[in-house]
């Protein structure tokens, strides 16, 4: 866990919090990190969304300075770490790892006045105890806390010298949805204060519910970067609709008489994309009917950000197979690459 005392040089009115550009990094011949860009405005919230193994916490590592990129350049504040402001820029960051190893005899309180006691200014000790909800659990040692409330300590920590930029590499994995709401709570408060945040997730709806922009990562690059709303739009109006079946279906023609844009399948299970309307899902129905289709577990959706993963990439967020059988039309690609 790194953070930061309180910042003490005002934040450049025209400066992007973050900036970089070019970016790259190699671990031996692997290329982690391949040639990309990103830029991230004060008070905003970007998200880096991608699999296990696309390079996001690689890219945030460079962007915190602990690594030193191959290629290309990194600004924080209109400051670059190879300027001789290493110092400057570590007063202005606080970085919440994506696993935090604390000292499992020490209590919530005990943890908070230790990393306080590292700054000359910032958050008190009370402060930061209610920020996070730990009130009940502040005399609790620390190998006594839940998955949660071991998250939330560690974003307290984080949060202790006041930042203005706070890093976040996979802030809530391995929490379960209420733990996950009250990580995401404790953020849009850091962010009503005036702070900006860049985290990395595999969780869609983290993504959509914090960030004003996403930045889709996969294989070191950045494939798609837009809003949530405008990345989902750059699929069409669309809708997907998934079943199972043993039988083979005809796509040529369902493509043709239920105007099916993309076609999916994984063993018995079945994806289709048609335009979001019920005339077209009545054709749909229609055509598996005139097939002797019966669709078992039939259930449709509008496109979410699973869904532009999906399209992009030919895989599921969450899924480490090779790209899928079956084709996916990739028209709406294009529409969304920078």
């Amino acid at each position: 866990m790194i953070a930061s005392p309180v910042a003490s040089n005002p934040v450049p009115s025209d400066a992007p919090a973050v900036r970089c550009a070019r970016l790259t990094k190699r671990f031996d011949k692997q290329t982690a990190v391949a040639g990309i860009s990103l830029e991230v405005r004060v008070g905003e919230c970007l998200g880096l969304l991608g699999p296990n193994g696309a390079g996001k916490t690689t890219t945030v590592e460079m962007l915190e300075g602990l690594y030193r990129p191959d290629g290309g350049t990194i600004e924080l504040f209109g400051q670059s770490w190879s300027q001789g402001h290493d110092q400057r820029l570590r007063e202005r960051l606080g970085v919440g790892l994506q696993d935090t190893q604390l000292a499992d005899k020490l209590t919530v309180l005990e943890v908070l006045r230790l990393f306080r006691s590292f700054y000359r200014g910032g958050r008190t000790v009370d402060e930061l105890v209610a920020l996070v909800g730990l009130k009940d659990e502040r005399n609790k040692r620390y190998h006594l806390l839940s998955g949660g409330q071991k998250q939330r300590l560690a974003l307290a920590c984080a949060l202790v010298g006041a930042p203005d930029l706070l890093f976040l590499d996979e802030p809530t994995t391995g929490l379960d949805p209420r733990a996950r709401k009250n990580v995401w709570s404790v953020v849009e408060q850091f962010r009503a204060r005036g702070g900006t945040v860049l985290l990395t997730t595999h969780y869609m709806e983290e993504a959509a519910a914090l960030c004003d922009k996403i930045a889709v990562m996969d294989q070191g690059r950045i494939i798609a970067e837009g809003t949530p709303r405008g990345l989902v739009d750059g699929l069409g109006m669309v809708q997907f609709v998934e079943f199972e079946t043993p039988c083979e279906l005809d796509q040529a023609t369902l493509e043709q008489a239920a105007s099916v844009t993309c076609f999916e399948r994984r063993g018995d299970r079945y994806r289709l994309c048609l335009d979001r309307s019920l005339a077209a899902l009545r054709r749909l129905l229609a055509e598996l009917e005139r097939q002797q289709v019966t669709p078992i577990g039939l259930s449709t959706h509008q496109a979410t950000l699973d869904d532009v993963f999906l399209t992009l990439t030919g895989r599921a967020l969450h899924s480490d197979l090779p790209d899928r059988t079956g084709q996916l039309q990739q028209a709406p690609v294009e529409a969304m690459r920078r």
